[in-house]
């Protein structure tokens, strides 16, 4: 009896046994199934392939790296695995997790290794496994703008339509997505917007600079007298060509902005420039130092009356400009430069014969006179010099430079002024007493001559100090007889010598120390013009009679004779009207 209930004992438990085992049997999938993927073990519920797993929310993906091994991927969300366990957790490496949960519902926060995303729940009693989705778009939502989708085993972010990024807060969330084409019609508005403001601002900035420059202008216009200059040359009547009142910007083009290589020469009262025209006419522009505004009115009424100035040794002054801060003077252009270039230049005074020099000189006497008496205002040059002496191309002389000229009221015959000029050229009479008068330019001119006829310069330190001054050493080697000693050697032959000797007189003359003592520019000027009649005609023995210099001067003076002949007779007859006539010439008006 005993024995019989053992046996059903050990039968009953192994009745149990068989159904437990059975039951368990039943549970498990196949045995071919891979529980493995690389270095991650995969125990069932989770399964790589359909019949190895208890339903798809335990499907894994195994996939092959670039570097040849295997990694596991959730297949709901297609999420890394780092770690299965049958303790219900999965661990896996994304940051699309954010936390993980035990079996009753506790978030369990994130570990170094990884996140966990899904749990599982394993009956054996129950036969029964079940897997638990986590909302995790719920808060705190870790998506950007809570753009966030949410299915079982997982979520995704998502970014809205031109964004990109992993749409994570933590992670590289949600940027403007942009584009090439973005990038090329950007760049574009930008360089056009930068265009725009660049060409407006400019065009700004130049349209102010313009407006000043012009309101500049015209107060310089109206400062240097230009509305009663205008008037002047309006009121202008006969056949007198008018000047013109040049623009700033004609000035400035012609001389091509007031380039160095245009630069003529410059002295102590200004800057000649060359300047060329739009109708390719060449003039001689003068730009002046110092600007006297007190004296405005008076340079108008100077420019007024050297523009009526129609003489042929006289240059002539074609306008001027009166928008800038100092006046400039419009000339006409003379080719050959000046007479001291040609005087002190050994390469150009060999060509400088004594008969050209002779020339000279009787036209620069004349035009002198013309300007001391011919003028309807008597005009003072104040700074005659072999510099301001111009040469043309048939070496006619041209007077020029009338910055320091001054006009002389018809009721006054002297002015009391600032002393101005050349040292060497200066009146010494003027120099201490500041009283100007015509006689000051027969005194420079006496210098010129000087010059003319010694080749030596004014004012020379090169020189012995009783030397230095050439005025003084040419006086007294005349008088001392010593002239042929400082002669120009070029210009002394035996044919000529009388006719130095008489000119060098008339040079002694005009530097006189007295005012009184020395000679009008008018007599001057008669007195070369007949000796270059006498180089056109060299008639013997002829002199000039008192009654024909009061005929030319209007008064008794002194006459003059030249010997050109071993024989001293005089011509009473022979040639009289016509070197009357020739001599009457260049002193009427010089036209």
């Amino acid at each position: 009896m005993a024995l019989r209930e053992m046996l059903l004992q050990q039968l009953l438990l192994l009745l149990l046994g068989l159904i437990i085992l059975a039951a368990t049997e039943a549970s498990q999938p196949n045995s071919n199934c891979e529980r493995s993927c690389g270095s991650v073990s995969i125990p069932y519920p989770f399964g790589t392939k359909e019949g190895c797993y208890h339903d798809e929310s335990f499907l894994i993906t195994c996939n092959k790296t670039k570097s040849g091994t295997s990694k596991p991927f959730l297949r709901r969300g297609n999420i890394p695995v780092l770690n299965i366990s049958l303790d219900g957790e999965l661990r896996v490496s994304s940051a699309i997790a954010h936390a993980c949960y035990n079996d009753s519902g506790i978030p369990v926060n994130k570990t170094k290794t990884g996140l966990s995303l899904t749990k599982f729940a394993v009956s054996s009693t129950k036969n029964k496994f079940t897997a638990v989705d986590i909302d995790e778009c719920q808060n705190p939502n870790p998506c950007y703008k809570e753009l966030c989708h949410n299915f079982d085993g997982g979520f995704n972010c998502y970014c809205p339509k031109g964004y990109e990024g992993d749409g994570m807060k933590n992670g590289t969330s949600c940027k403007l997505l942009v584009t090439q084409s973005k990038i090329t019609i950007i760049a574009l508005c930008i360089s056009v917007g930068l265009l725009v403001l660049f060409v407006g601002s400019s065009w700004m900035y130049w349209g102010l600079k313009k407006r000043k420059l012009i309101k500049l202008r015209e107060k310089f216009f109206q400062q240097n007298g230009g509305l009663l200059l205008q008037q002047k040359l309006s009121n202008r009547k006969g056949s007198v060509e008018a000047s013109k009142i040049y623009s700033a910007d004609e000035i400035k083009k012609a001389t091509n902005n007031y380039d160095e290589s245009r630069v003529l020469g410059q002295g102590g009262y200004g800057i000649v420039y060359k300047g060329i025209l739009p109708d390719n006419k060449v003039i001689a522009i003068k730009k002046s130092k110092i600007g006297n505004q007190i004296q405005i009115e008076q340079f108008i009424n100077e420019i007024n009356v050297l523009t009526q100035i129609n003489h042929r040794n006289v240059v002539k002054l074609l306008g001027c400009c009166l928008e800038t801060e100092v006046p400039l003077l419009v000339y006409e252009f003379i080719t050959k430069g000046t007479l001291s270039d040609h005087i002190h230049d050994k390469s150009l005074s060999s060509i400088l014969s004594w008969e050209k020099r002779l020339k000279i000189a009787a036209e620069t006497a004349g035009a002198l006179a013309y300007l001391h008496s011919a003028t309807s205002v008597p005009i003072i040059h104040r700074d005659v010099k072999a510099a301001n002496i111009l040469l043309d191309d048939n070496f006619t002389a041209k007077v020029s430079d009338f910055g320091a000229s001054r006009l002389v009221p018809l009721d006054q015959t002297q002015l009391n002024t600032l002393v101005q000029g050349t040292f060497g050229y200066l009146d010494p009479e003027y120099f201490h007493t500041s009283q100007l008068t015509e006689k000051s330019d027969v005194y420079s001119f006496g210098v010129v001559l000087a010059e003319l006829l010694t080749g030596k310069m004014a004012l020379s330190f090169d020189r012995p100090e009783i030397d230095r001054n050439l005025a003084m050493c040419f006086v007294s080697a005349v008088k001392d007889d010593r002239l042929v000693q400082i002669l120009e050697d070029s210009i002394v032959n035996e044919g000529n010598i009388e006719e130095l000797k008489e000119v060098a007189n008339l040079a002694k003359r005009c530097l006189k120390v007295t005012s009184e003592d020395r000679p009008s520019m008018k007599e001057v000027a008669m007195e070369l013009e007949g000796f270059v009649i006498m180089e056109k005609h060299p008639w013997r023995n002829t002199s000039v009679y008192t009654e024909e210099t009061e005929f030319l001067l209007g008064a008794p003076t002194q006459s003059f004779s030249v010997d050109v002949g071993p024989s001293s007779a005089s011509s009473t007859g022979i040639g009289y009207d016509s070197m009357r006539n020739e001599v009457l010439k260049p002193l009427d008006d010089g036209r």
